[in-house]
């Protein structure tokens, strides 16, 4: 037992197969090098055609190389991880800290309530001490029908708690572990059990599911609980008084499931909206909820979940705990992060929405110089790097047990809702102004969450990537080419006009200079084929990624973009966009059968249709110059030959935009609207190029 208590908690590995990345990473760095020589030795006089678009071409070269030796440098050390969570057990299992959960959600008609509370329950089956775990839902759009669920979910819990638990069921979303497992007949004990749980979950959906279709909460139901009446005070949904109801107080004797056994915290948080604040989205409903469970709660772990995130591993939190708990290493860490893993993607997984190679080997990459990023959801949270506590090794080193946390005093739920109520009203970060700049998630961009995961690190923290072979947690990707969109904007490129004006930009096909072209290319991207399949990719999602790739930087981040220059001079103010959650029958059906949705008549598209067209006619205008010619020696050392080949690939990527321009009929083909500006815009780019 003495020799078990100084062993490690945790386990790191670095990443097999780092030599044939190496070799890799030079042998193309070679070629670069090459392609550079031949860029600036080659450079067209002043009096000669295509001088800028020459000196263009290659500044964009020296920018993606810039941009790839970051990658490299990030890819050149992933380190993983592995937990012994039986010596945690051993040592801590009376002395394992408190964990606050804070799943958020801001509209039941994007985010069903339906949706919300199997994310709740998931996480209230932890296999972990129920009195040490606290969960707050935070509802920023203030809806009664997300209450009434939670008030339905905080009733159902006293049947599926102690029905995870005795039979160790996984996953332990109601809706995700009916929908897969099978009733099992050969065990009477837990058939009975299955069925009888099964119809109460039903039930408990059909109610919630009417309830929400119909959009009001009926007189009956509002009788049954007071907090019912919190909304004969609200206004509207933007515009309304701080709402926290504690539905289950685990520091209540009688907070109990069927078999006597404790019940976790279950807290709704509906913090106060008025129109003249500024209310920070998603950051400022976290920072509320920060001031709020500190006061109710405390725990010093803090778990942050997006409300489609449900929790597909009961152990996530003993994973996460030793990380925090371990002897050696554990003051050290800021924040442990889990992958985003999705449970809806089609085989070829149409909109590139995985994030394998991303989580699989960039993540691990970061978490070899210094930890990764906070991605928003799925993360483990120190409460005092959160709150703004800077690292110091002797000070945590101290206290690397978590018992740094206030003691809070006892207090009834109803007293605990007064005293708390002022912590999200709209008023409290006026005095105390630190919030949202030192304390708690950054506030002015949207992306709250990497910001606040880098001024983590910048205090001294490191942080963990942790990705377990059952995944943490399981979300819903955009089913979607415009959610999926919206959900990435920043930047782009195109050179297929100089093809057009006549003005070569690559090596004849003869040369020796086009050797090290070739070599980048192929050998770069059949390494990136290689990667996705080890990942658990296909050839056709390696493709459908490669067309994401592209559509995102030709869109999405060139209005991020803008966005952002457009906020800079005042122009706009931050949005958070909330993405679709659920989608109509048909558009899961064509999502299902992987073919993209334009149905919507966005200016992305419309981008997107523009340069597909207009790579379309450069080919063509390529494709005359060759059929004229006819000469197989000619042709080899035709200077456009490469351009040529580079604009086939473009339109071959691009077919599923001809498709939704030209043949498709069903709703989800480009609008009609779209198919004539992109005309319009490819012509008109297509004259000003010849002229």
């Amino acid at each position: 037992m003495e020799k078990n208590h100084h062993l490690p908690l945790y386990a790191t590995k670095s990443a097999k197969a780092r030599i044939p990345f190496h070799l890799f990473a030079v042998s193309l760095f070679v070629g670069v090098c090459f392609i550079f020589v031949y860029r600036v030795s080659n450079i067209p006089s002043e009096e000669e055609a295509g001088r800028w678009a020459w000196i263009g071409l290659f500044l964009s070269e020296l920018w993606f190389c810039l941009y790839w030796f970051i990658t490299v440098i990030v890819r050149w050390n992933p380190i993983y991880r592995c937990t012994f969570k039986d010596r945690l057990s051993l040592r801590y299992e009376e002395d394992l800290p408190g964990i606050d959960i804070f799943v958020c959600t801001a509209d039941p008609m994007i985010e069903p309530p339906a949706m919300v509370i199997n994310t709740v329950l998931s996480v209230m089956a932890y296999d972990y001490p129920p009195q040490k775990l606290n969960v707050y839902l935070s509802d920023d759009g203030g809806s009664d029908l997300t209450f009434y669920a939670m008030v339905e979910a905080s009733s159902f819990s006293k049947i599926w708690l102690p029905f995870c638990k005795k039979f160790k069921i996984e996953p332990r979303s109601p809706e995700a572990y009916f929908r897969t497992a099978v009733e099992p007949l050969e065990d009477h004990v837990m058939a009975k059990e299955w069925s009888s749980i099964k119809k109460s979950y039903e039930g408990m959906k059909k109610r919630i599911e009417t309830t929400t279709k119909l959009g009001r909460i009926s007189e009956e139901i509002r009788k049954q609980h007071k907090g019912f009446r919190e909304w004969n005070l609200v206004a509207s949904r933007r515009d309304h008084q701080t709402i926290l109801q504690m539905l289950i107080d685990g520091k209540d004797p009688k907070a109990v499931d069927i078999e006597g056994q404790p019940l976790p915290t279950l807290v709704y948080l509906a913090r106060e909206k008025r129109p003249q604040y500024h209310h920070n989205f998603k950051a400022g409903a976290v920072n509320a909820l920060i001031r709020v469970s500190s006061r109710i709660s405390n725990g010093p772990i803090i778990l942050i979940l997006d409300c489609d995130m449900y929790s597909n591993n009961s152990e996530s939190v003993r994973d996460a705990v030793c990380f925090y708990m371990d002897e050696e290493k554990g003051h050290e860490v800021g924040f442990v992060q889990f992958p985003q893993s999705f449970e809806n993607l089609t085989k070829n997984d149409v909109y590139a929405s995985s994030l394998n190679v991303i989580m699989g080997a960039e993540i691990p990459g970061f978490d070899g110089n210094g930890g990764p990023c906070f991605i928003g959801t799925g993360c483990f949270h120190r409460r005092n790097t959160l709150c703004g506590q800077k690292y110091s090794d002797q000070e945590c080193k101290a206290n690397w047990k978590g018992r740094d946390d206030i003691k809070i005093e006892e207090s009834a739920s109803h007293v605990l809702e007064d005293t708390s109520k002022v912590l999200a009203s709209c008023t409290y970060e006026e005095k105390y102004t630190q919030w949202g700049n030192e304390v708690g998630l950054k506030y002015g961009c949207p992306v709250e969450d990497v910001l606040s995961g880098l001024a983590i690190h910048c205090r001294g923290w490191r942080s963990i990537y942790f990705n377990p072979e059952r995944k943490g947690f399981l979300g819903l990707p955009p089913t979607t080419l415009l959610q999926s969109l919206v959900q990435h904007k920043r930047w782009s490129e195109v050179p297929s006009l100089c093809l057009l004006r006549g003005i070569s930009l690559f090596p004849k096909i003869s040369s020796a200079w086009v050797l090290p072209f070739a070599f980048v290319i192929i050998f770069h991207r059949a390494y990136s084929l290689g990667e996705f399949i080890w990942f658990g990719g296909t050839v056709q999602g390696w493709w459908n990624d490669q067309r994401m790739w592209l559509f995102r930087r030709i869109s999405s981040f060139i209005f991020g973009f803008l966005d952002y220059i457009l906020k800079l001079v005042g122009f706009s103010k931050s949005a958070f966009v909330v993405t679709q959650k659920v989608a109509d029958d048909d558009v899961s059906e064509r999502y299902e059968q992987e073919l993209m949705e334009f149905g919507a008549s966005s200016p992305m598209f419309t981008i997107i249709a523009t340069l597909a067209l207009l790579n379309a006619f450069c080919l063509v205008g390529g494709m005359k110059r060759v059929i004229y010619m006819m000469d197989v020696q000619t042709l080899v050392s035709e200077p456009f030959t490469l351009q040529i080949l580079l604009c086939a690939l473009l339109v071959l990527i691009n077919l599923p935009v001809y498709q939704c321009l030209f043949l498709r009929k069903d709703k989800g083909r480009m609008p009609t609207s779209v198919t004539q500006r992109s005309f319009m815009f490819a012509i008109l780019a297509c004259a000003l190029a010849m002229y």
